[in-house]
């Protein structure tokens, strides 16, 4: 949880703003996302708005393609709300780390068993997408929601089940340029191999804590499916199943992101979970005038 800095919103909906969920100076983050509570208390949520200078009605249309994702693997849309200026959408709240403040909290980059751990769920869930033909269109470390069950992808304005008018793949979308695959940089359009190459730069994010690191900064086990994943050859790209069994071999398809038992995190990790628990669980709405 990071403090409300004053040009942040104070009421999002019916929802009072408790908390920034990223760190000031997070990079690669291509929403605005703040725990906010119900007036009434009863309610907490994580509330999702779009990014300095990204087309309000855009990130609206993108936000409704997104609440028909259903499926396990992907954060839940719960609710959508506001105008076509200012939209927002919100989630029920449950203890959950971005990426980037997962390897903060453990210190520096992820051991390889949890890299592979993350990087199956994560594939298995864009697989489970990509047969519906739904493509994500912005995978990147920010946009990776770790809970105690796994992650979850998130991000508002980045998730499309079909082209939305007007949108463009490009580096002001907010995402990290390390995720954009070379075509779409280039203007192409978003597909699934673009989903893997960002795929590809989360894993070697984990892994090293860069999203462009150097081949030999990789980890041996992990070098060559991540490699593959970020190949300029959209055509040498693996599909995300294949990521999948490389990297959990044995893994039993569909028992990753519809989890509901805890994965074995580093303690770290676990007590940062925790303390975001008891401060949102602590936090008491502003009194009126302040």
């Amino acid at each position: 949880m990071e403090r409300l800095r004053q040009d942040d919103p104070a009421r999002i909906g019916e929802f009072v703003s408790l908390a920034r969920l990223d760190a000031d100076g997070s990079r690669g983050v291509p929403e605005r996302r703040y725990l906010a509570r119900s007036a009434d208390g009863g309610h907490t949520v994580l509330a999702c708005l779009p990014p300095p200078g990204v087309d309000p009605a855009r990130c609206a249309a993108e936000a409704q393609q997104a609440a028909r994702l259903t499926q396990p693997g992907f954060w839940p849309v719960g609710r959508l709300g506001g105008t076509p200026a200012f939209p927002w959408y919100s989630s029920p709240y449950r203890p959950a780390l971005p990426l980037p403040a997962v390897l903060a909290a453990h210190g520096g980059p992820l051991p390889e068993p949890l890299v592979r751990t993350l990087g199956g769920t994560l594939a298995e869930a864009l697989a489970s997408a990509h047969v519906l033909g739904i493509v994500h269109g912005g995978v990147c470390p920010a946009g990776v929601l770790l809970t105690a069950c796994g992650p979850l992808l998130s991000c508002f304005g980045a998730t499309r089940a079909n082209p939305v008018a007007g949108a463009s793949p490009t580096p002001e979308s907010g995402l990290d340029t390390g995720c954009l695959a070379p075509e779409l940089a280039a203007g192409g359009p978003v597909d699934r191999a673009g989903d893997v190459y960002a795929l590809g730069a989360v894993l070697a994010y984990a892994a090293t804590g860069h999203t462009v690191p150097e081949r030999q900064e990789i980890p041996a086990g992990l070098r060559d499916i991540v490699t593959a994943c970020r190949s300029r050859d959209p055509e040498g790209r693996p599909e995300p199943a294949r990521v999948l069994a490389e990297l959990l071999p044995g893994a039993a398809y569909g028992a990753l992101t519809g989890a509901t038992e805890p994965v074995s995190l580093p303690g770290r990790v676990v007590e940062a979970l925790s303390r975001q628990s008891a401060e949102v669980l602590a936090t008491a709405l502003p009194t009126q005038g302040h």
